[in-house]
């Protein structure tokens, strides 16, 4: 009969930790995306986030001076729905970060019907929505199986199960993400890299355009809408999980969403 050494049994069932590990959060400058690298930064992780705009990286690095953990991470300006950025991004994180452990795919845009817009509009969301989450996780797989560990997450969305109405450009690249992150997770388990789908309901940030932000705050406090941090939260748990456990699909939504 085997016998299990006490010391290592012990050691199987301590959660993960962040701490040192290098990170690439796409999307990291506003909402879920600032609020996951702020979190795991100030878990002690080394991170690069980037996102479109100049003025949201420079509001995200404020943040980051604000919590304490400007020297965890590191900005930069690029667009996953570009090929050259994103082959810029990486040589950012082979350079900045010498590899990578964790990827949080999280850039994405809203968008309402294919009724709306003409093909350039359709082609820019699913360029960023899909495949720009299936680019950097080609990129970070290529980095982590020569370590023979690592964890891709993927930030979807409820959208790919609820397929809400006048919304079918975006519940499109959403289910694509779903499908995409189960396959995905097949393929590169045996390379020992994990892959984990967070799928949240409404969340309070800037995509939620319709909506202003003193009604996100309002329906936030009503238990109708999450806040960016819960998702993170999210994340830092599915990061968490000892070697042996993968936390495959979270479904996280507020506690009075209807649908």
């Amino acid at each position: 009969m085997e016998t299990l050494n006490p010391q290592s049994a012990k050691q199987d069932h301590l959660p993960q930790t962040v701490n040192g590990k290098s990170v690439l959060v796409t999307g990291g400058t506003t909402g879920i995306g600032r609020a996951t690298a702020l979190l795991l930064a100030a878990h002690g992780a080394r991170v690069i986030i980037f996102g479109r705009h100049e003025q949201e990286l420079n509001d995200a690095m404020d943040s980051c001076r604000e919590a304490n953990v400007a020297g965890q991470v590191q900005g930069l300006i690029a667009d996953s729905s570009s090929q050259t950025d994103i082959q810029r991004v990486f040589a950012a994180v082979d350079k900045q970060l010498n590899g990578l452990d964790i990827l949080v795919n999280n850039a994405a845009l809203a968008y309402q019907s294919i009724l709306e817009g003409s093909y350039e509009d359709w082609q820019y969301i699913v360029n960023t929505n899909l495949l720009g989450y299936m680019a950097c996780a080609h990129e970070a797989v290529k980095r982590m199986r020569a370590n023979g560990n690592g964890h891709i997450v993927n930030i979807g969305s409820m959208s790919a199960d609820v397929r809400e109405k006048n919304s079918s450009v975006y519940v499109a690249t959403k289910a694509g993400i779903q499908g995409f992150s189960e396959a995905l997770r097949k393929e590169v388990n045996p390379l020992g890299i994990k892959v984990t789908l967070i799928e949240p309901g409404a969340v309070g940030t800037d995509m939620q355009a319709a909506v202003p932000p003193e009604e996100q705050r309002r329906k936030a406090a009503q238990m109708e809408m999450l806040k960016a941090e819960d998702i993170a939260a999210c994340v830092l748990y599915a990061l968490s999980q000892p070697p042996r456990c993968d936390v495959v699909t979270v479904q996280i939504r507020p506690h009075l969403q209807v649908i």
